[in-house]
């Protein structure tokens, strides 16, 4: 044998370089996560189950928006071609139609179909990662995925979240698919894949149309191409995906027309305060400041409190964990170009883009666990995939990077079954047929109230509803009369104008107006409630005390309860 040979060295298609043969604790514990990788799975699609279960909310949320797409679903089951969501992005509602048609305003089936989306999530996620990135990396957000009760929470909601995780986690799959088929070549693969490059731009449309932001699908693809100077590749792409997306365009001009085209979030986005036209629009350092405010409520607080690491009562926000969190993001794409991991490269591209439009599209008030949720799974991958190169250069950084993961993984765990052991006995009072379990009692009056319009009011009533679509579900299909914002601002009085609310209501035929005492805070009653509807009845009071007439009220004065006024508009 020469002096001097080199130490032999073999392949590792996930690092993207060569290693040393050797057998260190990395390797031996990334050899033993691929022998018994199977078995590995299975056992967390299982666990993934069964936490779905003891999570399973059988309510529908306060928020508004899982009803929201749930009437508009019911919309599209009465009349698809003649009916449009225009708010948000449609996809959701259109496919909620189905099961709606099917088996009517059914919460427990919808929420089931849900639960059965984020279940598939969590597999392609890990079919489209697998064997691209090491096992001791792709696991522990695996782990995250199938234990975290935040995504529990909202995989048995009507939110759109686990249907977008679901098709997110299929783009992947399919796009590494594509990647691995023509990353070699610079030429126009249209026939040899058409296949793949088919799923790729329908699954980009479908994301587009299942959140508005995700629109960014679109470019972030053509520059993946672009930076790997695939130049022929991009064109392909930018005729297939935008080709797609404007086939759709050209679909919803012939079937809606006009009525697909009434309004959209876009227009929202742009205001200053969504409920508040009268302040006006954004300017440019009002985006840059909603981009500063909102990393930090989203990678401080947020974050944090997903993890298990926060209380989610907090309101704190702290700049010096944003920076951290955002330096570890530089540090996972510094590691995945040294190490040319083409994958993580473009999971990061697309986390990164629709994360920073998040940021700087949407309104500061908003402060919502779920518009960071969905990117997670990948900021971990990128922040995983950057400890564990830095840590298999260290003689015991296998301990380190053990008790990172593992740390997260138990707080994750400890959140997630405490709040199991909560949800169960009220999972079980719903199960047995009281519905309204689990509310608080605003909640509860607010809904007994809308459901009592539904049984007792004349059919061609008109009622009033700050939670219209909530009311639409406990109120068995009644429509209401959707106000959310303080119609006829007066800046002076902060209320409404009550002639023209008055006339407002004579136009739009209302005969009736529900006034809740709805928490501002949900967690504790206090004298704050969400006053939209009592800065449109007090004006109208005020001037006109004729004019409103209590015909029912839920609830005693010391149970926060909900009043129907009849209103006379002549």
């Amino acid at each position: 044998m020469a002096k001097g040979k080199a130490k032999k060295k073999e392949s590792d298609p996930v690092r993207g370089k060569s290693r040393p043969a050797s057998g260190s604790i990395f390797e031996r514990l990334e050899a033993w996560f691929g022998a018994n990788n199977r078995k590995l799975f299975r056992i967390t699609c299982i666990v993934t189950l069964l936490l779905s279960i003891l999570h399973f909310n059988a309510r529908i949320s306060e928020g508004g928006d899982d009803s929201t797409y749930i009437y508009h679903g019911y919309k599209y089951a009465q009349d698809f071609f003649n009916h449009f969501f225009t708010f948000n992005a449609p996809l959701y509602p259109m496919f909620l139609a189905l099961p709606i048609k099917l088996f009517g305003i059914n919460l427990v089936v919808l929420k089931l179909i849900s639960v059965i989306f984020y279940f598939f999530s969590v597999w392609f996620f890990y079919k489209a990662f697998e064997r691209r990135v090491p096992y001791l990396v792709l696991y522990p957000v695996i782990f995250f995925l199938a234990l975290n009760s935040y995504m529990h929470y909202f995989a048995s909601q009507t939110y759109n979240e686990a249907f977008y995780l679901f098709l997110q986690s299929l783009f992947f799959y399919y796009f590494f698919r594509l990647w691995d088929k023509v990353k070699d070549k610079n030429d126009f693969q249209i026939r040899e894949n058409w296949k793949l490059w088919t799923a790729t731009g329908l699954l980009a449309l479908a994301l587009s149309l299942t959140k508005n932001l995700a629109v960014m699908v679109f470019p972030v693809v053509l520059l993946f191409f672009l930076l790997q100077k695939q130049w022929k590749t991009a064109i392909t792409a930018a005729v297939v995906t935008l080709g797609i997306r404007g086939l759709f365009e050209v679909l919803k001009r012939v079937v809606w027309g006009d009525i697909a085209q009434l309004s959209s979030q876009g227009n929202i986005l742009l205001l200053k305060d969504p409920y508040i036209e009268s302040k006006g629009k954004e300017d440019l350092m009002g985006f840059v400041n909603r981009f500063l405010l909102n990393s930090e409520i989203y990678l401080s607080k947020r974050f944090f409190q997903i993890i298990g690491f926060m209380p989610e009562t907090s309101t704190k926000i702290f700049g010096f964990l944003t920076i951290f969190i955002i330096v570890l993001i530089v540090i996972g794409l510094i590691s995945i170009i040294r190490n040319k991991n083409k994958y993580l490269l473009f999971a990061w591209i697309f986390t990164g883009a629709l994360t920073f439009v998040t940021f700087v599209a949407l309104q500061i008030r908003w402060d919502q666990p779920r518009l960071i949720l969905v990117h997670m799974p990948v900021i971990f991958l990128v922040i995983y995939f950057a400890f564990y190169m830095l840590f298999t250069r260290l003689r015991s950084g296998y301990w380190v990077y053990l008790l990172i993961t593992g740390s997260i993984s138990a707080s994750v765990l400890i959140s997630s079954g405490r709040k199991a052991a909560a949800n169960v006995p009220v999972l079980a009072k719903n199960a047995s047929g009281d519905i309204y379990y689990g509310f608080t009692p605003d909640w509860v009056n607010f809904l007994k109230i809308s459901r009592w319009c539904a049984d007792s009011l004349p059919e061609n009533s008109v009622v009033v509803s700050r939670k219209s679509s909530m009311s639409f579900i406990y109120g068995k299909g009644k429509e209401f009369f959707p106000v959310n914002k303080v119609i006829f601002y007066d800046p002076a009085t902060k209320q409404a104008n009550p002639d023209s609310a008055l006339a407002y209501f004579r136009e739009n035929k209302v005969t009736h107006v529900i006034v809740a005492s709805l928490r501002l805070d949900p967690r504790k009653k206090t004298q704050n409630v969400i006053n939209t509807i009592h800065n449109v009845v007090q004006p109208i009071i005020k001037k006109y005390p004729e004019r409103l007439k209590l015909v029912h009220q839920e609830g005693d004065m010391n149970s926060e309860p909900a009043f129907l006024y009849e209103i006379k508009t002549d």
